[in-house]
């Protein structure tokens, strides 16, 4: 499947004129527990030459492909592709959107053009946010559990859509810190009752073995721990401040300095 995602990334760079940067996969695969149909969630970003940013109108900042953004070639039905224009990636970068920050921390690199992305990197710990990135999970989190918590029955990736989002909170609480994308470091630093690790342990044998659509009752344990952590979480993220300097004319001397090294 690579030598076909690096086809497509090719085919995308020729037919819409762009070049490249970054290309990782997020989602159930980089988190470390697939099944075997998962679908291939590759994510990028790329820039445009650099006429396209001299322009009076604002144009569109995203691709993706195959949903909106077709090419000529054929696209596996597995994969599916969503790139943000530099421009657009760093000024989510200078917000510590926890989204973009998950590529940069990808445990499956694609593809990696020109110091952009080193340079990014270097810069996370000056722009990254632990009121920002725990304000996204505890939404993802509380979001999940309203919606497949409360039923009746629960199948076991939404189980796991729960608890991802949750733990990537606790990590950055503990450490102030972007979280590891990989699920499996997320449960190794926090402190588990047996009862729950078990829960756990199973959930990611099952989801691996492809039996996401079997419904397991609702428990009582888990609704129990969620709750409690979501609200020790909330009260957490009222009380913390963090004061960030400003970042932009750093992040426009990047993007400046990439369209000369990207073409010239």
């Amino acid at each position: 499947m690579k030598e076909h995602i690096l086809l497509v990334l090719k085919q995308i760079e020729k037919e819409f004129n762009v070049k490249i940067l970054y290309a990782c996969e997020s989602g159930s695969r980089a988190w470390g527990f697939p099944s075997k149909d998962s679908d291939y969630d590759v994510r990028f970003i790329y820039v445009h030459k650099k006429e396209w940013y001299l322009s009076i109108d604002q144009r569109r900042d995203v691709l993706e492909v195959p949903k909106h953004d077709k090419i000529s070639i054929h696209v596996d039905k597995l994969l599916d592709l969503n790139g943000w224009e530099l421009t657009k990636a760093l000024r989510l970068f200078r917000k510590s959107n926890p989204p973009l920050l998950e590529w940069l921390h990808s445990t499956i690199v694609y593809y990696q053009e020109s110091s952009a992305i080193s340079k990014m990197k270097e810069l996370e710990s000056q722009l990254f946010s632990p009121i920002a990135s725990i304000h996204h999970y505890l939404k993802m989190a509380k979001g999940n559990y309203r919606d497949y918590l409360n039923r009746r029955e629960v199948k076991i990736k939404r189980y796991i859509n729960i608890f991802r989002p949750l733990f990537a909170a606790k990590w950055i609480e503990k450490h102030h810190a972007f979280p590891p994308i990989k699920f499996t470091q997320l449960v190794k630093d926090i402190h588990l009752t047996n009862e729950i690790s078990i829960v756990l342990d199973d959930m990611i044998k099952l989801k691996k073995a492809g039996e996401v659509l079997d419904p397991n009752p609702r428990t009582e344990l888990i609704n129990h721990f969620v709750e409690g952590e979501i609200e020790h979480l909330e009260q957490y993220v009222r009380e913390i401040s963090v004061n960030k300097s400003d970042q932009t004319e750093v992040l426009n001397q990047l993007f400046r300095e990439t369209l000369d090294e990207v073409w010239g």
